[in-house]
């Protein structure tokens, strides 16, 4: 007589290709502090054992495992040497499509809305998005770009934590959104040269959307047609450009910092020949 199977439990069991490992004490306590219903697992090695307690501790209450290994499988769990010392396993955020009135509300608030088109290098999106945070940014909206990366466990662990504290949006048909933005938006594209640099802005009532492009092609037409003004990034001319996350780094910091909606002087240098930021 066959011996009688183990039923599973019941419900779907979660399939480890759908979860994110988010690598590096940085991420992993943004995500804990944000939200720690997404951790399945938690695994670490002896020397970030003593700064774990209160997460291990979290996942027992919800009686999810947690456990100390050695390098070899904790490499393994991450899937790459750079993991710091600690990886959690975990549900990946939803990402929520872009609503025109919600973005009527936010452009209510004056700040800063950031957009990619087409940005795939995930180390470029989570470094993109550290300083989006750091600035104090709340929301991220990524185009429907073939190239455009999105939330992975890379991105995660360059980040730093960053895209725990960023609302994620996709805009589907990015060149129309942008012209429904402008409407209540001032929509800045960015290009590597040729661009009209940012000292020439005015302020005005309306809040600033900066657009981001993609590291080799930098900003499709139909984006670039849509977009108010082109911003350059002025250099010494020694090389060509600065990688695309550095460039999102200065624009965030002076745009605000100094707090400047548009629009521009002498907009007629806006529609200049269109440079590249490079990745």
């Amino acid at each position: 007589m066959k011996k009688a199977r183990t039923p599973h439990p019941p419900g779907p069991r979660k399939e480890a290709r759908d979860l994110l490992r988010i690598a590096g004490l940085p991420a992993v306590s943004a995500l804990f502090a944000t939200a720690p219903e997404r951790v399945e697992r938690l695994f670490f090695d002896e020397r970030a054992k003593p700064s774990l307690g209160t997460f291990c501790a979290t996942l027992a209450r919800a009686r999810k495992p947690y456990r100390l290994v050695g390098a070899e499988e904790l490499e393994r769990v991450a899937g790459t040497l750079l993991h710091g010392g600690v990886v959690a396993v975990a549900q990946p955020r939803p990402v929520a499509m872009l609503d025109a009135a919600e973005a009527a509300r936010w452009a209510r608030d004056g700040d800063l809305l950031l957009l990619l088109d087409g940005i795939g290098n995930p180390h470029n999106l989570g470094a993109i998005a550290r300083s989006a945070a750091f600035f104090g940014l709340s929301r991220l909206v990524m185009s429907d770009h073939p190239e455009q990366a999105g939330p992975s466990d890379a991105a995660y662990r360059v980040a730093e934590g960053g895209l725990e504290h960023l609302a994620l949006y996709r805009a589907p048909r990015f060149a129309q959104t942008l012209k429904d933005l402008g409407r209540l938006y001032r929509v800045l594209g960015t290009a590597a040269r040729e661009g009209t640099p940012l000292d020439p802005l005015e302020r005005s009532d309306r809040p600033i959307a900066l657009v981001l492009g993609n590291e080799e092609d930098g900003l499709p037409r139909a984006t670039l047609a849509a977009c108010d003004a082109i911003v350059t990034i002025p250099g010494s001319g020694s090389v060509q450009s600065l990688n695309v996350s550095a460039s999102a780094a200065i624009l965030i910091h002076a745009l605000t910092q100094r707090n400047i909606p548009s629009p521009l002087v002498g907009e007629g240098g806006a529609r200049a020949k269109r440079g590249r930021v490079r990745g």
